[in-house]
């Protein structure tokens, strides 16, 4: 698609987003429940009317396609969160158990990592402190 065709379209969406916006947006808050959500929604589906619209072509009905869309996006991205925050979780647990595990650690692990940090603060690339020496 060329340049004029991309901001002709650019333009088709801009109009809808003008005349319907509105509307899409009560339409999903009433669906999800939550204004920030319905509103990230929104925005998401107008993000994706640029794309798709330029590929497949207006729909009949714009407000229900960026509606349908706005309420998918959330869905997904509340599945996604939910993923999200159950291999938190996850990941909390097993760093749990693995703290809680110290049969591993050993005084010399601890002295050389002392070690290591004493060199590390005392690196010539590091710019000496005023009133260090």
């Amino acid at each position: 698609m060329g340049q004029d065709a991309a901001e002709k379209m650019r333009e088709v969406v801009d109009g809808v987003y003008r005349t319907d916006s509105r509307r899409v947006l009560a339409t999903l808050i009433r669906l999800l429940g939550d204004f920030d959500l319905a509103e990230e929604a929104m925005h998401d589906a107008f993000a994706a009317a640029v794309e798709q619209w330029r590929q497949e072509g207006v729909p009949k009905n714009p407000a229900a396609w960026l509606i349908s869309t706005g309420r998918f996006k959330a869905i997904d991205g509340m599945r996604r969160r939910a993923r999200f925050d159950k291999s938190l979780g996850e990941i909390a647990r097993s760093l749990e158990a693995a703290a809680s595990d110290t049969s591993g650690w050993e005084n010399e692990n601890v002295e050389d990592d002392r070690l290591r940090l004493i060199f590390t603060c005392s690196h010539p690339a590091l710019p000496p402190t005023p009133g260090s020496r």
